[in-house]
């Protein structure tokens, strides 16, 4: 027994050597740093160092804020708050998303800060002061100190500051610019912020925080291929899924698991699930019914991975085969899909892309008898949409860049072509209710063509 005891004890840490640990722990002169949000040493399986956020290097946030300011006119001030809190109830939170404009300029996903940005002291950020309640119950939050070491701001001041600090900001600026998304009154309620506004105009900052994004970096792009990775994969195993539970709940619910095990912070929108004459529904969101046999499901579905956000469709029949009217339209979906991927280069449009897209409808319509006649309205009856939209950060990206402008290398937009047939449409029988859209993540490249970010063949 004495033998058998000596064995265990001998394979214990020393007294001495636990001491020399707790004191290390207790007494150590390295301070943890914690920016409130994850960082290469708290989390170094999310970034690297030099990193603010996943995949974004500290050397481009700030190459983002020299580019924003050379796109301001001298003078100009910019003020950007970050995206409120937004209640579910009482005291129940929506999970926060971060203002997409804020975190482009900051790298912060934290709420309660305002930058501002100008050419006379770059970014300045004012934080909010967490109390120790806050603290208690809401966990660390980025302050002053992780302003300017980690963020990288040029200078930072406790938001209790900025009613003293602001106006000597703006009291000479030519323009004043702010995000109109994010206004709050902790600013443009200040008598110097109202009077610059009088004095010089107060414009909409996205005009230029849009110009920015809509090209998108390496790193962007980069991003924004393992976020549509995600979502294909998500959606393919979905689709498997759904030959045994074809609910559009239960599809509904799969598509997100699939996404959040795979990385994915959260839905880029609530997935579309239309089942049957639902799928005709363009944002159809209830998700609610079953699908019958002889119906197609369509799913609308994006995720969004550190920032970045996917979108895609995909339309099948879980329960049984194409029926010979589904085939038809479908065929006709997909043909305009991959004309109107191949006209994705420099020097198109969104909107010429779209255009060529309806006359391509149309004509198939009208050769299926769906459609009687060759005008618009009639049309716009199966599909009001347009052909697709950019993306990045948000779902329908840079919304102050008109389609109409002319693509270039690293713009990101969806190929989206669909025909929505409602179920009292005056038609033949077999084509009512009939929702189909396919839809994919083209990126325009270098070399004057295109790239696609999502698998076409996940579709069949």
């Amino acid at each position: 027994m004495q033998h058998l005891h000596r064995k265990l004890t001998s394979n214990r840490p020393s007294i001495k050597l636990v001491n020399q640990i707790l004191l290390r722990q207790f007494y150590s002169t390295d301070k943890c740093f914690d920016a409130g949000q994850p960082i290469p040493s708290t989390h170094p399986q999310l970034l690297k160092e030099g990193e603010i956020t996943p995949g974004i290097s500290c050397d481009e946030y700030v190459s983002r804020r020299r580019r924003i300011l050379e796109l301001l006119p001298e003078q100009s001030v910019a003020v950007v708050a970050a995206a409120p809190v937004k209640m579910m109830t009482d005291v129940v939170p929506y999970t926060f998303r971060q203002d997409s404009d804020y975190l482009y300029i900051t790298g912060c996903q934290q709420p309660g800060g305002i930058a501002v940005l100008s050419h006379d002291f770059g970014l300045c950020m004012f934080m909010p002061e967490p109390t120790p309640q806050d603290i208690t119950w809401q966990g660390q939050i980025a302050g002053v100190d992780a302003a300017i070491e980690f963020f990288k701001a040029d200078q930072s001041y406790p938001i209790s500051k900025l009613h003293k600090v602001l106006p000597n900001m703006i009291k000479n600026c030519s323009k004043l610019y702010h995000n109109v998304k994010t206004a709050v009154p902790t600013y443009t309620e200040l008598e110097a912020f109202k009077k610059a506004a009088y004095n010089g105009g107060l414009h909409d900052l996205s005009i230029y925080t849009h110009e920015a994004r809509w090209i998108k970096s390496s790193a962007e792009l980069n991003l924004m291929r393992q976020s549509a990775s995600i979502g294909c994969q998500a959606l393919l195993q979905t689709m498997l899924q759904s030959k045994i539970s074809p609910y559009e709940n239960i599809l509904s619910a799969k598509v997100e698991y699939e996404c959040r095990i795979r990385g994915a912070q959260r839905m880029a929108f609530n997935p579309v699930v239309g089942g049957g004459p639902n799928g005709s529904v363009i944002h159809y969101s209830r998700n609610d019914q079953n699908v019958k046999d002889g119906e197609l499901v369509l799913m609308d579905i994006g995720c969004e991975l550190h920032g970045y956000v996917s979108d895609l469709t995909r339309t099948w029949p879980p329960c049984g085969t194409f029926s010979d009217a589904h085939r038809q339209v479908y065929d006709l979906v997909v043909e305009t899909n991959k004309e109107c991927i191949q006209l994705c280069k420099p020097g198109m449009s969104i909107q010429r892309i779209h255009n060529y897209s309806v006359e391509k409808l149309c004509r198939g319509l009208k050769g299926m008898g769906i459609l009687k006649n060759d005008r618009l309205q009639s049309y716009h009856q199966v599909n009001p949409t347009s052909i697709g939209h950019y993306l990045g950060m948000d779902v329908h990206d840079c919304s102050k860049i008109g389609y109409e402008r002319t693509l270039k290398p690293g713009v990101v937009i969806t190929i989206e072509p669909g025909i929505y047939i409602p179920s009292n449409f005056d038609c033949a029988q077999r084509y009512q209710g009939i929702g189909i859209r396919i839809e994919d993540e083209v990126v325009i490249t270098e070399s004057g063509s295109y790239r696609i970010i999502t698998k076409r063949n996940q579709s069949h």
